[in-house]
């Protein structure tokens, strides 16, 4: 089995690591009802989804 033989820098770790970093979640206004919800998810609100009622929802 393979064993490093040098211990990594922390620079190299560090660079290595930095596209770890959580990104925040992209928000999109629903055409329907224009409550801010995630790109490519069923509004909870109307229940809309590609333009059409895939949900139907209480109001």
């Amino acid at each position: 089995m393979a064993v490093p033989k040098r211990k990594h820098s922390n620079a190299r770790t560090g660079s290595r690591r930095s596209h770890d970093a959580k990104k925040p979640v992209s928000l999109v206004a629903c055409p329907e009802c224009s409550k801010m919800i995630p790109s490519h998810v069923v509004c909870p609100n109307c229940g809309h989804y590609m333009g059409r009622q895939v949900v139907n929802t209480e109001e």
